[in-house]
């Protein structure tokens, strides 16, 4: 296969994957819109706030949920990565404006049920999209992130705690019917989510075999702050081969993926669910 056609199919892979980000994003808007804002229910994270806020001085919530986000992306920038903020940046923009976008059109139902459910599936739908395209819509995520790699706290607990101290202000402001409907609209949407991107926040397990083992290793380390496993191996027909194990969250995958793609587009990935971790698997560098 030339150059040429590897080049072209992987431009079309990241236009795919652009295509599918706005989609989730667009998705994602709709249900703020015409599910949960009518009832008054939350999602997490800055979006909740932003209903808040909304909800207190009526200002546009496509406005807020940007404006909100704008220092995350900031803070995130040079731990991140450039291409997972990009896109980002890309699902935040759309997201906030089909949120004014729908605003206006008449609201899909009055019945607080209906909301949690279909508004917690289209929620976890349009943000499952979004993850799986390398992106994300919530700035808190970010932040959980960067503090998973530099204290090694679990992304997803960090995520619910943000999101229970959220809800639990929602109760005292619009009353604790609204935290419950918002916290159980939570939960289906993760639920979704985990449908849709296979795994809402459990470890990963990487398991990259490949002849560029140093280098990569050496990349994953340098780039995401995880450490890698080297382990020798050797395939029925294709000989010897490192092998490298690597644990990692789910919002890692992509930029996994793309780093591994670079080095070594030859290279055989397994990715498999973690139970349990026992034990510390982020290093931080050492001190020059």
């Amino acid at each position: 296969m030339s150059d040429n056609v590897v080049k072209s199919k992987e431009h079309m892979k990241e236009i795919f994957s652009y295509v599918t980000l706005v989609a989730g994003a667009m998705i994602a808007a709709f249900s703020i819109e015409e599910f949960l804002v009518p009832c008054t229910i939350l999602d997490g994270g800055i979006v909740g706030i932003s209903i808040m806020i909304n909800n207190l001085s009526k200002i546009p919530l496509g406005i807020l949920t940007l404006v909100l986000n704008i220092p995350f992306l900031i803070v995130g920038m040079r731990k991140l990565g450039a291409k997972f903020i990009v896109k980002s940046a890309v699902a935040m923009v759309t997201f906030s404006g089909f949120l004014e976008i729908f605003a206006p059109l008449t609201n899909m139902t009055q019945e607080y049920l209906l909301a949690v459910c279909f508004g917690g599936v289209f929620l976890g739908l349009g943000v499952g999209l979004v993850i799986r395209s390398g992106g994300c819509l919530d700035g808190t995520e970010t932040v959980a992130i960067f503090l998973n790699r530099r204290f090694n706290l679990p992304v997803g607990q960090t995520v619910l705690l943000i999101n229970i101290i959220i809800y639990t202000i929602a109760g005292f402001l619009f009353g604790f019917d609204r935290a419950m409907y918002s916290l159980l609209t939570y939960f289906i949407t993760s639920k979704v989510i985990d449908f849709v991107e296979t795994g809402v926040e459990q470890a990963k397990a990487a398991m990259i075999m490949t002849n560029e083992g140093r280098r990569i290793a050496d990349e994953i380390y340098k780039k995401m702050g995880r450490t890698v496993t080297i382990l020798e191996g050797e395939g029925l027909i294709s000989g010897k081969k490192v092998i490298l194990y690597c644990v990692l969250n789910r919002l890692e995958i992509y930029q996994l993926k793309q780093l591994i793609e670079e080095i070594d587009a030859q290279a055989f990935i397994t990715i498999s669910d973690v139970s349990e971790i026992i034990g510390n698997h982020i290093k931080k560098k050492a001190e020059k």
